[in-house]
């Protein structure tokens, strides 16, 4: 065996991705807006020592018809970049995590509010780079039509080069903050980014100090072929998506080949797949828990989960045929399309059996009791299928307590994860360097 150990990110927005969990007995059906409930689990995570808390966030509500939206637990929750720094508060290790459109915001806007999150917390930030698949945002923000997809990646590649740019506004020990002379910052350590693109024109510089930890760390979640490009040449902790190791394993490898293709250290990133983990004393308890879950998703919601996941309208096919294979590309997720077809191909679903495993959760399902679990995350990680898991809880907060009071000590006991933080900031927790200013030495 080797010495790597896992890292674990807590998937936390929504609070769990299964759309049945808040029916769940004994889950609290408020979850996602009780920010009570919310410190309570970032404390439990820091307890079960997880590298972050990770938010997604979503910029309209779900573009599902009313019959199926009425039932999701996730129409509300808290604006990350507002609850983050208050979790800041309440815990001292834990990473946090937030996306941050390029499609919709401004680059200005996501340096300022990563480098303060950073400040605040002590250098524990994340910004996951995404590029907003959901056509729906658009229209909240004055725009008629939605941005191609290969337009978004290629604005995310810019709007990533004008924030870390602007990140590197100050030099480290640009601040003097001299009372006698009365000289607060060194101008020479100051430098005015002035960028004018294809995309984006913005002068700078950033009037916050450089983050405490160079860089907020730098997080991707595309698996389309622009995503993997992306996060090859941007990212520093990837979450993605598998069914199966093989698939893991695939994508590991097409991500550090295109790292080195792009002339970055492939060990320079942490590759961190969705996974919902259902824990049992044995293997048949935590299948009569899932069954349970996916029990709880109505098929309303169901076949709308399915519309969103290819793109169009899954009502109008035969229930109980298999998908047609003909759907025309979107414009909104080309893995998510991708990934229903695949699983129609492999498994031989019909549109009623892949709605239902898209409206509770189609991705990678660890379960049994913690023995057989850890197994199963011990082959990934020894097979180089992931650096460790973005964690998705069946059900909350019960779901979070048995992860961290049963399975995390097996996962010590074996030394495959840690039993005390590495360091201070999400970068030393995750083994990640700081980055050098690209602006002064």
């Amino acid at each position: 065996m080797s010495d790597r150990k896992l890292h674990l990110g807590a998937f936390m927005r929504p609070v769990t991705i299964h759309t049945g969990a808040w029916r769940y007995p004994g889950a609290r059906a408020d979850a996602n807006f009780n920010f009570e409930v919310i410190c309570a689990m970032a404390r439990k995570l820091e307890e079960g020592k997880f590298d972050a808390f990770f938010m997604a966030d979503h910029l309209a509500v779900l573009n599902m018809p009313m019959e199926a939206l009425k039932r999701s637990g996730t129409v509300t929750s808290f604006e990350p970049m507002t609850l983050l720094p208050a979790l800041a508060m309440v815990t001292e290790h834990l990473g946090l995590v937030a996306t941050g459109s390029t499609t919709y915001d401004e680059p200005f806007h996501v340096a300022r509010r990563f480098s303060s999150l950073d400040h605040i917390s002590g250098g524990r930030a994340g910004w996951n780079v995404v590029t907003t698949a959901n056509p729906d945002a658009s229209r909240n923000f004055g725009r008629e039509d939605h941005m191609a997809h290969a337009e978004r990646y290629k604005r995310a590649r810019e709007f990533y080069d004008v924030v870390t740019g602007l990140w590197d506004s100050w030099a480290d020990d640009a601040f003097l903050r001299d009372q006698e002379s009365g000289i607060f910052f060194d101008p020479d350590k100051l430098h005015v980014l002035d960028h004018r693109g294809d995309y984006l024109s913005v002068r700078g510089p950033l009037n916050i100090g450089r983050p405490v930890q160079g860089w907020p760390v730098i997080v991707q979640a595309g698996s389309s072929d622009d995503g993997r490009q992306l996060a090859a040449e941007t990212a520093e902790a990837v979450f993605t998506s598998h069914t199966d190791l093989a698939a893991g394993q695939s994508f590991y490898a097409d991500i550090k080949g295109r790292m080195a293709g792009a002339g970055r250290d492939p060990d320079g990133i942490r590759i961190l797949p969705a996974c919902l983990v259902i824990l049992g004393d044995d293997l048949e308890e935590a299948r009569a828990k899932r069954a349970r879950l996916d029990s709880l998703v109505h098929a309303e919601s169901a076949i709308a989960s399915l519309s969103i996941a290819i793109g169009t309208d899954a009502s109008r096919f035969d229930p109980d045929a298999p998908l047609p294979s003909d759907i025309p590309e979107s414009n909104a997720s080309k893995s998510g399309r991708e990934r229903a077809l695949r699983m129609t191909e492999a498994e031989g679903l019909t549109v009623r059996q892949l709605a239902q495993r898209l409206g509770g959760f189609s991705g990678l399902c660890l379960m049994g009791s913690p023995e057989t679990v850890a197994d199963q995350m011990e082959e990934w990680l020894e097979t180089e299928g992931s650096d460790g898991f973005t964690i998705m809880f069946p059900y909350v907060p019960g779901g979070v307590d048995e992860f961290v009071d049963r399975l995390v000590p097996v996962l010590q006991d074996r030394g495959l994860f840690r039993t005390e933080y590495e360091g201070s900031t999400l970068r030393e927790n995750l083994g990640l360097p700081r980055p050098e200013n690209r602006f002064f030495a």
